[in-house]
């Protein structure tokens, strides 16, 4: 199965990302997760950082890469349906391995539209992606 948790692009730069992922009702792991309380699963806030720098790097010229590593990695407010994760990444460095590691954040969007947009930290934390290994 495969799930794209990014809906669209706000900013793409070769060093950053800014992408919004909309969470509605009609999305089948919300009966699941959790049954009278859907809420956006952490890992797919996770994935959808992920996703976002992915991005960058294919604008870089580095499309076969992979999460390696998560660190610091804190949760705050739930994403509920009708809500909107901003995703944020910025590229930090390249080490040597061929790694490069990411600042990345993710706010939860209230009131998209209505003119009472609130934002609170949802996730945030630092991404390692890796080259894909044969």
């Amino acid at each position: 199965m495969h799930f794209r948790l990014v809906d669209h692009f706000l900013e793409l730069t070769d060093s950053s990302a800014v992408a919004i992922k909309n969470v509605t009702a009609a999305e089948e792991y919300l009966q699941d997760h959790f049954p009278g309380f859907p809420v956006l699963p952490g890992v797919f806030m996770v994935e959808a950082l992920t996703q976002a720098a992915r991005a960058v790097l294919e604008r870089r010229g580095q499309p076969r890469m992979v999460l390696g590593e998560v660190k610091a990695l804190r949760y705050g407010s739930f994403v509920r349906p009708g809500e909107s994760l901003k995703v944020e990444v910025t590229l930090e460095k390249t080490r040597d391995d061929g790694c490069v590691v990411f600042k990345a954040q993710g706010t939860v969007i209230r009131g998209a539209g209505t003119g009472l947009e609130a934002a609170e930290t949802a996730v945030a934390g630092r991404l390692i992606l890796r080259p894909l290994r044969n």
